[in-house]
């Protein structure tokens, strides 16, 4: 059997499907939100990219049937050149009851992450609540299976679906959580304060009534101590090859390689000299 560029078979068209789960971006790079990218980012880094640009097709052909995602665990099929859908796995550590815990107590003692949170919103800060109790929101390795006869991970089809899962999480961030074993409601209701179904909701923007005869020695005395309050993080700088992503990879080979393979670690000397020079 000839050998092809996925592994020991005979590379071929997947087989066309229908009403498969397609990705929204048709050009350039997938996922919009912040935690998205730095989702796709850290595959990008530590992934094969011949097999994540043939992920992105599949993913924008809707070659994907299905996706499960629960804790710890991602479960789906992908529709590949063989008459059976391939099935596959992609799994991380999920946090348990007393971990999580923690990072409840940790995100409902800042105002701001808490507000944002109970919002929708996804802060960037809460990275570093994370680290900072050794528990990494973001997975560094993944735990990959997948029955298609490719010996290199991630095939095309684990990447495929991992892309479209970067999508989901620009929809609904609190998906990044729930792998990690956190549940939207649960997470919620812990940070408004509802530790039951039979608890009376409390109101977030509830302030005490207090008489102003009885404030008046601290009236104007700030509600955080100034030694707390901490300056923000700067924003994460874009990645020197942000362009490269944005574009459509030209279909040029240089030896045989892609030439955005050449030009992908270019791009990043280039970016880190940069940040040497005064």
């Amino acid at each position: 059997m000839p050998v092809g560029r996925d592994g020991w078979f005979e590379a071929s068209a997947p087989i066309r499907v229908e009403g498969g789960i397609q990705a929204r971006a048709k050009r350039g790079s997938i996922g919009e939100q912040w935690w998205s990218r730095r989702f796709v980012d850290i595959l990008e880094r530590v992934c094969d990219s011949g097999r994540l640009s043939r992920g992105r097709s599949y993913a924008r052909k809707g070659q994907v049937l299905e996706i499960d995602l629960a804790p710890g665990v991602v479960t789906a099929r992908v529709q590949g050149s063989r008459p059976d859908p391939y099935r596959l796995t992609i799994e991380i550590a999920a946090y348990g009851e007393a971990e999580w815990a923690g990072v409840q107590e940790a995100l409902a003692g800042e105002a701001l992450y808490r507000a944002k949170l109970l919002a929708g919103e996804m802060p960037p800060e809460i990275v570093e609540v994370f680290d900072g109790l050794g528990l990494p929101l973001f997975p560094s390795e993944l735990d990959m299976r997948c029955s298609c006869p490719d010996w290199g991970l991630p095939c095309k089809h684990i990447s495929a679906v991992l892309y479209l899962l970067a999508e989901s999480f620009d929809e609904d961030p609190f998906l990044v959580l729930a792998w990690r074993g956190q549940a939207k409601e649960d997470l919620l209701d812990a940070l408004r304060g509802t530790p039951g179904d039979d608890a009376e909701p409390a109101d977030p923007l509830h302030v005490d009534d207090v008489p102003f005869a009885a404030r008046l020695t601290d009236f104007y005395d700030p509600s955080t101590p100034p030694t707390r309050l901490r300056p923000r993080p700067a924003p994460a700088s874009a990645p020197p090859e942000l362009l490269l992503r944005a574009l459509e990879p030209p279909p040029i080979r240089v030896r045989h390689i892609p030439l955005l393979d050449i030009l992908r670690p270019a791009y990043r000397d280039l970016g880190a000299s940069s940040e040497d020079r005064p």
